[in-house]
């Protein structure tokens, strides 16, 4: 599992909307994929996020991109594991399905081909359970769409080996993404726990009528989301502080911190009044629109 271990084909365990992505990141950069998915329209959603990824790419750069890879479609899950340097396992978040799934492929997949996991909150160590050779399983969890954003974040289990840890980054940057090695297991990592915190809150606002949807995201998109998208959170703390730096900005907004300002360990009641409330506004405007098309 060395970084000279050949990457020819990928397997995927699951068609959606991540594995979809997924498809879409490694096929454009050259890469072959073989697909189990049970949804009898995953061919034609794939070749919808195929089409959305080469829209998006021939925008992003005039470079030539690679020589496509190809795409096959099998029909149980060892035959995604069958032949392959590499599998990713999208599916549903349900642990049982996760984890039947990955014992059945790692049945048939030699023991130096890593899995990686797209769950977005599920510990590794659960799903490696029933896995033979279980400490080749990482959490290789990306953000949506896959074939754009480059993050993905690498978590291990109590099982899994450093050297599954390593092959699982160079396979994803080979593919252009921005590994984060967490160093411990945690419920929805990093980034997710994150969005988490200011969902609830967003929610609230709803509920309270503070705010709409549309407000929200143009308070995000149009203020601290553009510092965020080059800045990260701590780096815009350390450049708001001057000369004195992260200590100065601390020193005088720490104790904002202690004011009731936000409800991050409550949640509104998610019913039909909220929904609606959420997402009437949101729905068909030009701009979800344009990512639509």
């Amino acid at each position: 599992m060395k970084a000279s271990t050949p990457l020819e084909t990928i397997g995927l365990l699951g068609g959606g909307v991540i594995g979809g992505g997924w498809a879409a990141r490694f096929v454009l950069n050259g890469y072959d994929v073989k697909i189990y998915d049970v949804d009898p329209q995953a061919q034609r959603k794939i070749g919808e996020v195929m089409a959305n990824a080469r829209r998006a790419y021939a925008k992003l750069t005039l470079a030539p991109l690679p020589r496509e890879g190809t795409i096959t479609f099998v029909d149980t899950p060892e035959q995604a594991a069958t032949g392959v340097d590499f599998v990713q396992e999208s599916a549903p978040e349900r642990v049982e399905l996760k984890q039947e799934l990955l014992a059945r492929a790692s049945r048939v997949a030699p023991a130096h081909v890593v899995f990686g996991s797209s769950t977005s909150g599920i510990l590794p160590t659960q799903l490696q359970r029933d896995m033979t050779f279980p400490e080749r399983l990482v959490v290789g969890h990306p953000f949506n769409p896959v074939y754009l954003l480059p993050l993905v974040e690498i978590c291990g289990g109590e099982k899994s080996s450093l050297e599954a840890r390593e092959r699982a980054r160079d396979v994803y940057e080979l593919i252009g993404m921005r590994p984060l090695m967490l160093q411990k297991e945690i419920d929805g990592f990093v980034a997710d726990r994150l969005m988490e915190a200011m969902w609830r809150e967003a929610l609230w606002l709803i509920n309270d009528g503070v705010a709409t949807a549309e407000e929200i995201d143009d308070a995000i998109r149009f203020g601290a989301g553009l510092r965020w998208s080059f800045m990260g959170t701590f780096l815009v703390y350390r450049i708001a502080g001057g000369e004195a730096g992260m200590r100065h900005f601390m020193a005088q907004f720490g104790p904002t911190l202690k004011w009731p300002w936000t409800k991050l360990m409550n949640v509104p009641e998610l019913d039909d009044v909220l929904l609606e409330k959420s997402f009437r506004n949101r729905m068909h405007k030009p701009e979800v629109e344009q990512f639509e098309n």
